[in-house]
C-alpha cells in the first residue's frame, strides 16, 4: 500500500506506545499484517514501514484503524488512531471490533448510529468482509462474561455531532410519551426505569412489523435515528444491575433490527457491523440465546452472500454456544439455519441431517412451552419455508414446490416480504419442473409485490428468478412475464 510523503514531525505519541508495548519496528508491522488478514486484507508491510510512521508520515486507508487495535489488545485498553498520532481513517474497520468492555460496546455502537443517521453515505457502501465474523464469533463463544454493566448516577459523557431534534417514528401515544421523557433522558444521571426498556421492547416491535410488511427501507432511517435519540442516553444513564442487563438485551434486540434493516438494503458491510455489536451487547445482556439468535442472523447473510463455509461455521458456533438447554423451537431454527448453509454449499447429506435434526426438534415443541419473544416467527411454516429454500438450492425442485405451497399456506399476510420470497422459489421449482407458465405466473405476482416494497432482497430474488428465465427467452410465457413486468416501471 502507498503512503503519503512523510511529514516534517516525528511521531512521538506512536514511539512511546511502541516502547510501553514493547515492540520491535519488525514486529509491530507483522501483527498489523495478521490482522490484516484476519480482515481480508493482504498487507505487506515491514519494519521500513514503521520507521516511516514514526518520522511522521500517514498510512493510508484502514491501517491507522488496525495499527490502534493492535495496541489495544496489546496493552489492554481502547486506543483509537489519533492516540497513535494518526489520521483517523473512513469507516472501514471501525465497528468490527468486539469490544472489551460494555462501556467500549456502548461507545462503538453509539458511533455507528451517529454516523448512520447523518450524512455519511460511505457508511453504507462499505464492503461486506467474510473475515471480519471469525474474531467476533469467536470472542462471543470462549469471551469472559461480564461481571458488572451496572452505572451509578454521575455526569454523563458529552454527546458530539449530535443533530438536532429529528420527527418522531412512532405513533402519535407512544410519539407523546417519547417527549415528556425527553428532558429526562438528557438529564445527567438519568435513572433508566422498567419503563423506558418497555417502550424500547415496543417501539422494536413496531419497527420488526414495517420491516416484514414494507421492506428494511422504509423505515430503517427512523429506527437507526430513534437509537441514537433515545436508546444512546439511556445505555449512558444510570442503571442498577438487573435493569442494565435488560437495558443491554433490547438495545441488542434493536441494534440486530438496525443490521437487518441495512441487509435488507444491501448495505451489507455495514449490516455486518450492526450484527457485531449487536453479538456484544448480548453478551452485556447475559443473554446467551440471544446471542445464538444474531450469529444467525449473521450466517442468514453469509448464506445470501455466497459465502456457505463461513455460515456453517457460525450456525455452529451459535450451538455450541447455547448448548442443550435452548427451547426446542430455537434449537429448530439453528438446525434450519445450518441446513441452509449446507444447501447453499451444495452438500446434500449434511443439509438432510440439519433439516431432520430441526424438524425433530420442532415436533417437541409443547403449547405453552416458554418461547423468547424474537423466535416465535419459527413455526411449521417459517420450517416449511426453509425446506424450500434449502430443496431450490440442491435442485430437488418437487420437494421444493411442495414445501413452498405449504409454506405459503400456513404464513400469516404480515410477512409480506418471506411470503414474496417464498412464491419466488415456487415459481423457481416450477421452472425447473418445466412448467413454465405456472412459474412465470407466480414470479409476476412476486414482482408486482417487490414493486411496492423498499427491499433489495426482494428485487434480487426476482432478478435471479429472471436469470433462469435465459434459455426460455423466446417462449410465449416468457414475453408476458417480461411485458406484465414492464409495466411496473
Amino acid at each position: 500500500m502507498t503512503d503519503r510523503p512523510a511529514q516534517r514531525t516525528p511521531n512521538r505519541q506512536l514511539a512511546a506506545l511502541i516502547a510501553e508495548a514493547g515492540f520491535s519496528n519488525a514486529g509491530l508491522a507483522r501483527r498489523v499484517d495478521q490482522l490484516g488478514l484476519e480482515h481480508g486484507l493482504d498487507l505487506r508491510y515491514d519494519k521500513t514501514s514503521v520507521t516511516r510512521w514514526l518520522r511522521g508520515q500517514q498510512p493510508r486507508g484502514t491501517t491507522p484503524a488496525l495499527i490502534a487495535e493492535v495496541f489495544t489488545r496489546r496493552l489492554g485498553r481502547r486506543l483509537t488512531a489519533q492516540d497513535l498520532g494518526l489520521d483517523s481513517c473512513a469507516p472501514v474497520y471501525a465497528g468490527l471490533e468486539f469490544a472489551a468492555t460494555p462501556e467500549e460496546a456502548v461507545d462503538i455502537v453509539s458511533g455507528l448510529w451517529r454516523k448512520d443517521s447523518g450524512s455519511h453515505a460511505e457508511l453504507r457502501k462499505i464492503a461486506f468482509t467474510p473475515a471480519g465474523l471469525v474474531v467476533p464469533s469467536r470472542d462471543w463463544l470462549i469471551g469472559k462474561p461480564d461481571d458488572r454493566v451496572a452505572r451509578e448516577p454521575g455526569p454523563r459523557v458529552p454527546q458530539q455531532g449530535r443533530p438536532g431534534a429529528v420527527r418522531s417514528p412512532l405513533p402519535p401515544g407512544a410519539a407523546a410519551a417519547a417527549r415528556a421523557r425527553a428532558s429526562a433522558e438528557r438529564a445527567p444521571g438519568h435513572r433508566v426505569t422498567t419503563g423506558d426498556i418497555a417502550a424500547l421492547r415496543s417501539v422494536g416491535e413496531l419497527f420488526r412489523t414495517l420491516d416484514d410488511r414494507f421492506g428494511g427501507g422504509h423505515a430503517r432511517q427512523a429506527l437507526v435515528r430513534y437509537l441514537e435519540h433515545e436508546c444512546e442516553p439511556m445505555l449512558r444513564g444510570s442503571y442498577g444491575e438487573q435493569t442494565g442487563r435488560r437495558l443491554f438485551g433490547a438495545a441488542a434486540d434493536l441494534t440486530r433490527l438496525a443490521g437487518w434493516t441495512s441487509y435488507d438494503i444491501a448495505a451489507h458491510g455495514l449490516a455486518q457491523r450492526y450484527f457485531v455489536q449487536a453479538l456484544r451487547l448480548a453478551q452485556a445482556a447475559g443473554d446467551r440465546a440471544y446471542g445464538s439468535y444474531v450469529l444467525v442472523t449473521m450466517s442468514r447473510q453469509a448464506v445470501y452472500l455466497g459465502h456457505g463455509r463461513e455460515a456453517v461455521q457460525l450456525t455452529r458456533v451459535a450451538q455450541q454456544g447455547v448448548g442443550t438447554g435452548a427451547p426446542p423451537v430455537v434449537q429448530s431454527l439453528l438446525h434450519a439455519s445450518e441446513a441452509r448453509a449446507h444447501a447453499v454449499l451444495g452438500e446434500v447429506r449434511a443439509c438432510t441431517a440439519a433439516l431432520v435434526r430441526a424438524e425433530r426438534a420442532l415436533e417437541a415443541a409443547r403449547p405453552g412451552d416458554e418461547v423468547p419473544h424474537w423466535a416465535r416467527f419459527f413455526d411449521e411454516g417459517q420450517l416449511a419455508d426453509e425446506f424450500a429454500h434449502c430443496h431450490r438450492d440442491l435442485q430437488q425442485f418437487r420437494a421444493a414446490a411442495q414445501h413452498a405451497e405449504r409454506a405459503l399456506q400456513l404464513r400469516a399476510p404480515a410477512f409480506a416480504r418471506s411470503r414474496l420470497f417464498c412464491r419466488v422459489v415456487l415459481a423457481t421449482a416450477r421452472l425447473g419442473l418445466g412448467e413454465l407458465d405456472q412459474a412465470c405466473a407466480l414470479a409476476a405476482e412476486a414482482a408486482g409485490q417487490a414493486a411496492e416494497m423498499r427491499s433489495a432482497r426482494a428485487v434480487e430474488y426476482v432478478k435471479d428468478f429472471e436469470r433462469r428465465l435465459e434459455p426460455y427467452r423466446d417462449a410465449a410465457p416468457v414475453r408476458g412475464y417480461r411485458e406484465k413486468v414492464a409495466t411496473l416501471g
